[in-house]
Protein backbone atom coordinates (compact mmCIF):
# COMPACT_ATOMS: atom_id res chain seq x y z
CA UNK A 1 0.00 0.00 0.00
CA UNK A 2 1.15 3.60 -1.23
CA UNK A 3 2.43 5.49 2.17
CA UNK A 4 0.32 8.38 3.42
CA UNK A 5 0.57 11.83 2.26
CA UNK A 6 1.27 13.86 5.66
CA UNK A 7 0.40 17.80 5.72
CA UNK A 8 0.80 19.56 8.90
CA UNK A 9 -2.59 21.91 9.40
CA UNK A 10 -2.51 24.75 12.06
CA UNK A 11 -5.74 26.20 10.63
CA UNK A 12 -3.94 29.08 8.67
CA UNK A 13 -4.23 29.91 5.25
CA UNK A 14 -1.05 28.73 4.21
CA UNK A 15 -2.03 25.14 5.88
CA UNK A 16 -5.17 25.15 4.05
CA UNK A 17 -3.24 25.82 0.99
CA UNK A 18 -1.01 23.05 1.95
CA UNK A 19 -4.26 20.36 2.43
CA UNK A 20 -4.78 21.30 -1.24
CA UNK A 21 -1.59 20.74 -2.16
CA UNK A 22 -1.60 17.22 -0.08
CA UNK A 23 -4.71 16.07 -1.44
CA UNK A 24 -3.97 16.58 -5.16
CA UNK A 25 -0.52 14.28 -4.39
CA UNK A 26 -2.51 12.16 -2.46
CA UNK A 27 -5.02 11.68 -5.51
CA UNK A 28 -2.10 11.30 -8.08
CA UNK A 29 -0.83 8.72 -6.21
CA UNK A 30 -3.64 6.43 -5.25
CA UNK A 31 -2.70 7.32 -1.55
CA UNK A 32 -4.33 8.04 1.96
CA UNK A 33 -4.19 11.94 3.40
CA UNK A 34 -3.18 12.38 6.75
CA UNK A 35 -3.71 15.27 8.35
CA UNK A 36 -2.05 16.21 11.49
CA UNK A 37 -2.08 19.53 14.34
CA UNK A 38 0.36 19.24 16.80
CA UNK A 39 0.38 22.16 19.54
CA UNK A 40 1.51 22.99 22.79
CA UNK A 41 -1.76 25.54 22.90
CA UNK A 42 -4.75 24.35 24.10
CA UNK A 43 -6.43 27.15 22.02
CA UNK A 44 -5.86 28.91 18.25
CA UNK A 45 -7.20 32.67 17.91
CA UNK A 46 -7.85 32.73 13.97
CA UNK A 47 -10.58 35.06 13.39
CA UNK A 48 -11.50 33.21 9.87
CA UNK A 49 -11.81 30.00 11.17
CA UNK A 50 -13.62 31.28 14.26
CA UNK A 51 -16.52 33.13 12.13
CA UNK A 52 -16.57 29.97 10.48
CA UNK A 53 -17.29 28.12 13.20
CA UNK A 54 -19.36 30.54 14.94
CA UNK A 55 -16.99 31.36 17.67
CA UNK A 56 -15.14 33.76 19.49
CA UNK A 57 -11.49 33.63 18.66
CA UNK A 58 -10.46 31.88 21.69
CA UNK A 59 -12.76 29.44 21.87
CA UNK A 60 -11.78 27.98 18.77
CA UNK A 61 -10.12 24.09 19.16
CA UNK A 62 -7.59 21.92 17.56
CA UNK A 63 -10.88 20.11 16.84
CA UNK A 64 -12.21 22.97 14.87
CA UNK A 65 -8.89 22.98 12.98
CA UNK A 66 -9.16 19.51 11.75
CA UNK A 67 -12.40 19.04 10.91
CA UNK A 68 -12.18 22.71 8.83
CA UNK A 69 -8.89 20.97 7.33
CA UNK A 70 -10.54 17.60 6.19
CA UNK A 71 -13.90 19.30 5.07
CA UNK A 72 -11.13 20.84 2.70
CA UNK A 73 -9.79 17.79 1.61
CA UNK A 74 -12.98 15.79 1.40
CA UNK A 75 -14.30 19.16 -1.51
CA UNK A 76 -10.72 19.52 -3.29
CA UNK A 77 -10.66 15.53 -3.88
CA UNK A 78 -13.84 13.85 -3.18
CA UNK A 79 -11.90 10.51 -3.62
CA UNK A 80 -9.30 10.39 -0.99
CA UNK A 81 -9.57 8.80 2.00
CA UNK A 82 -8.85 11.43 4.64
CA UNK A 83 -7.60 10.55 8.35
CA UNK A 84 -6.52 13.01 11.00
CA UNK A 85 -4.64 13.51 14.38
CA UNK A 86 -4.60 16.00 17.08
CA UNK A 87 -1.26 15.95 19.07
CA UNK A 88 -0.27 18.05 22.04
CA UNK A 89 3.39 18.47 21.28
CA UNK A 90 5.53 20.34 19.45
CA UNK A 91 5.07 20.61 15.66
CA UNK A 92 8.16 20.15 14.32
CA UNK A 93 8.95 17.31 16.72
CA UNK A 94 5.64 15.51 15.54
CA UNK A 95 5.96 15.78 11.68
CA UNK A 96 9.52 14.96 12.26
CA UNK A 97 7.95 11.05 13.78
CA UNK A 98 5.18 11.45 10.52
CA UNK A 99 7.97 11.18 8.00
CA UNK A 100 9.00 7.67 9.24
CA UNK A 101 6.22 6.34 7.82
CA UNK A 102 4.97 8.76 5.02
CA UNK A 103 5.83 8.55 1.15
CA UNK A 104 6.06 12.83 1.84
CA UNK A 105 4.91 15.78 4.44
CA UNK A 106 3.57 18.86 3.07
CA UNK A 107 3.82 21.95 4.82
CA UNK A 108 3.43 25.91 4.57
CA UNK A 109 5.86 28.12 5.08
CA UNK A 110 4.52 31.02 6.76
CA UNK A 111 2.81 31.49 9.92
CA UNK A 112 -0.70 32.73 11.33
CA UNK A 113 0.62 36.80 11.79
CA UNK A 114 3.53 38.61 11.64
CA UNK A 115 4.19 37.26 15.36
CA UNK A 116 4.66 33.77 14.76
CA UNK A 117 5.50 33.74 10.93
CA UNK A 118 9.06 33.54 11.86
CA UNK A 119 8.46 30.74 14.14
CA UNK A 120 6.18 28.46 12.00
CA UNK A 121 8.79 29.46 9.23
CA UNK A 122 11.53 27.30 11.08
CA UNK A 123 9.04 24.71 12.06
CA UNK A 124 8.97 24.57 8.12
CA UNK A 125 13.17 24.03 8.06
CA UNK A 126 13.35 22.28 11.14
CA UNK A 127 10.67 19.34 9.22
CA UNK A 128 12.64 19.79 6.11
CA UNK A 129 16.47 19.54 7.76
CA UNK A 130 15.20 16.39 10.08
CA UNK A 131 12.44 14.43 8.20
CA UNK A 132 12.97 10.77 6.77
CA UNK A 133 10.39 11.81 4.11
CA UNK A 134 10.62 14.18 0.98
CA UNK A 135 9.27 17.41 2.36
CA UNK A 136 7.47 19.97 0.00
CA UNK A 137 7.32 23.39 1.82
CA UNK A 138 4.92 25.54 -0.31
CA UNK A 139 6.78 29.05 -0.78
CA UNK A 140 5.03 32.56 -0.89
CA UNK A 141 2.35 33.24 -3.01
CA UNK A 142 1.86 29.11 -3.08
CA UNK A 143 0.62 28.77 0.37
CA UNK A 144 -2.59 30.42 -0.49
CA UNK A 145 -3.01 29.42 -4.06
CA UNK A 146 -4.32 25.93 -5.12
CA UNK A 147 -2.54 23.00 -4.30
CA UNK A 148 -0.35 20.64 -6.91
CA UNK A 149 0.09 22.23 -10.42
CA UNK A 150 -0.07 19.94 -13.76
CA UNK A 151 1.36 22.98 -15.80
CA UNK A 152 4.75 24.01 -15.88
CA UNK A 153 7.53 21.68 -15.09
CA UNK A 154 9.20 20.17 -12.37
CA UNK A 155 12.84 21.75 -11.59
CA UNK A 156 15.61 19.60 -10.54
CA UNK A 157 18.71 21.13 -8.87
CA UNK A 158 21.47 17.92 -9.97
CA UNK A 159 23.93 16.59 -7.78
CA UNK A 160 27.03 15.21 -8.54
CA UNK A 161 25.83 11.67 -8.79
CA UNK A 162 22.19 12.05 -10.32
CA UNK A 163 21.53 7.84 -10.79
CA UNK A 164 22.36 7.51 -7.33
CA UNK A 165 20.00 10.58 -5.98
CA UNK A 166 16.56 10.00 -4.39
CA UNK A 167 16.00 13.34 -5.48
CA UNK A 168 16.56 12.30 -8.99
CA UNK A 169 13.94 9.96 -8.55
CA UNK A 170 11.62 11.93 -6.94
CA UNK A 171 11.70 14.47 -9.33
CA UNK A 172 11.34 12.22 -12.21
CA UNK A 173 8.14 10.55 -11.17
CA UNK A 174 6.16 13.62 -10.36
CA UNK A 175 7.13 14.90 -13.73
CA UNK A 176 5.81 11.77 -15.19
CA UNK A 177 2.89 11.53 -12.92
CA UNK A 178 1.84 15.32 -13.97
CA UNK A 179 3.00 15.24 -17.74
CA UNK A 180 5.33 18.01 -17.72
CA UNK A 181 8.65 18.33 -18.36
CA UNK A 182 11.31 17.53 -15.94
CA UNK A 183 14.03 20.45 -16.43
CA UNK A 184 17.67 19.40 -14.68
CA UNK A 185 19.79 22.26 -13.88
CA UNK A 186 23.18 22.13 -12.83
CA UNK A 187 25.21 25.35 -12.13
CA UNK A 188 28.99 25.72 -13.10
CA UNK A 189 31.53 28.57 -11.91
CA UNK A 190 34.81 29.17 -13.62
CA UNK A 191 37.88 28.51 -11.47
CA UNK A 192 39.46 31.18 -9.42
CA UNK A 193 42.68 32.63 -10.77
CA UNK A 194 45.54 32.67 -8.48
CA UNK A 195 47.44 36.28 -7.49
CA UNK A 196 49.61 36.83 -10.31
CA UNK A 197 48.43 34.16 -13.15
CA UNK A 198 47.34 34.97 -16.56
CA UNK A 199 43.63 34.65 -17.30
CA UNK A 200 42.38 31.42 -18.82
CA UNK A 201 42.39 31.39 -23.00
CA UNK A 202 38.92 32.54 -23.91
CA UNK A 203 36.56 29.38 -24.87
CA UNK A 204 39.20 27.19 -23.10
CA UNK A 205 36.28 24.73 -21.81
CA UNK A 206 35.72 27.53 -19.14
CA UNK A 207 35.86 24.68 -19.36
CA UNK A 208 36.50 21.58 -17.27
CA UNK A 209 33.96 22.74 -14.92
CA UNK A 210 31.12 23.35 -17.59
CA UNK A 211 31.74 20.23 -19.33
CA UNK A 212 31.80 18.30 -16.15
CA UNK A 213 28.75 20.02 -15.34
CA UNK A 214 27.29 19.16 -19.32
CA UNK A 215 28.24 15.10 -18.56
CA UNK A 216 26.23 15.57 -15.32
CA UNK A 217 23.01 16.14 -17.62
CA UNK A 218 23.76 13.62 -20.11
CA UNK A 219 23.99 10.99 -17.23
CA UNK A 220 20.09 12.77 -16.04
CA UNK A 221 19.01 12.14 -19.47
CA UNK A 222 20.12 8.74 -20.15
CA UNK A 223 18.69 7.62 -16.33
CA UNK A 224 15.25 9.17 -17.21
CA UNK A 225 12.03 6.83 -17.16
CA UNK A 226 10.87 6.21 -20.83
CA UNK A 227 8.79 8.63 -22.13
CA UNK A 228 9.67 11.46 -19.56
CA UNK A 229 10.46 15.35 -21.74
CA UNK A 230 13.92 15.80 -19.59
CA UNK A 231 15.29 19.34 -20.28
CA UNK A 232 18.92 20.26 -19.30
CA UNK A 233 20.69 23.72 -18.31
CA UNK A 234 24.11 24.12 -17.46
CA UNK A 235 23.93 27.46 -15.88
CA UNK A 236 27.57 29.12 -14.83
CA UNK A 237 25.95 30.23 -11.41
CA UNK A 238 25.86 30.02 -7.86
CA UNK A 239 23.89 27.04 -7.54
CA UNK A 240 21.43 28.87 -5.21
CA UNK A 241 21.07 31.79 -7.71
CA UNK A 242 20.26 29.07 -10.31
CA UNK A 243 18.00 27.66 -9.22
CA UNK A 244 15.82 30.61 -7.64
CA UNK A 245 15.64 32.15 -11.02
CA UNK A 246 14.43 28.42 -12.53
CA UNK A 247 11.60 28.62 -9.59
CA UNK A 248 10.39 31.53 -11.02
CA UNK A 249 7.78 29.53 -13.15
CA UNK A 250 7.93 26.64 -12.34
CA UNK A 251 5.44 24.24 -10.12
CA UNK A 252 7.81 22.34 -8.20
CA UNK A 253 11.67 22.63 -7.54
CA UNK A 254 13.21 19.11 -5.88
CA UNK A 255 16.40 19.22 -4.16
CA UNK A 256 18.69 16.67 -2.48
CA UNK A 257 19.63 16.87 1.16
CA UNK A 258 22.34 14.55 2.63
CA UNK A 259 22.08 12.73 6.13
CA UNK A 260 25.51 13.93 8.07
CA UNK A 261 25.21 13.50 11.59
CA UNK A 262 23.25 10.17 11.79
CA UNK A 263 20.21 10.13 14.25
CA UNK A 264 20.48 13.72 14.72
CA UNK A 265 18.79 13.78 11.07
CA UNK A 266 19.41 16.22 8.08
CA UNK A 267 21.60 19.56 8.33
CA UNK A 268 19.84 21.45 5.28
CA UNK A 269 23.23 23.21 3.11
CA UNK A 270 23.41 26.73 2.48
CA UNK A 271 21.57 26.50 -1.13
CA UNK A 272 18.46 24.31 0.21
CA UNK A 273 17.72 26.70 3.39
CA UNK A 274 18.35 29.73 0.76
CA UNK A 275 15.67 28.32 -1.30
CA UNK A 276 13.16 27.50 1.58
CA UNK A 277 13.30 31.18 1.85
CA UNK A 278 13.75 32.67 -0.79
CA UNK A 279 12.12 30.33 -3.69
CA UNK A 280 9.16 31.41 -5.93
CA UNK A 281 7.17 27.69 -6.17
CA UNK A 282 7.23 25.12 -3.73
CA UNK A 283 10.45 23.22 -2.59
CA UNK A 284 10.77 19.99 -2.06
CA UNK A 285 13.58 18.82 0.44
CA UNK A 286 14.46 15.15 -0.71
CA UNK A 287 16.55 12.95 2.09
CA UNK A 288 19.37 11.12 0.55
CA UNK A 289 21.10 7.95 1.90
CA UNK A 290 24.62 7.74 2.06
Amino acid sequence: MELPIVVGVDGSEPSLGAVDWGADEAALRGAQLRLVYASLWEHFGGDRLAHEHGKPPEEVTAGDIVDTAERRAHRRQPGVKVTTEVLPEAPECSLVRESQNAFAVVVGSRGRNGITEALLGSVAVMVAGHAYCPVIVLRGGQDDRAGTETRGRIVLGVAENPADSAAFWFAAEEAALRGVPLEAVRAWRRPARAAGTHPPAAGAPAHEAEQQATEVLDEVCRRAPAGLRVRRRAVEDRARDALLAASRDAALLVVGARRRHGDFGLQLGRVAHGLLHQAACPVAVVPERD
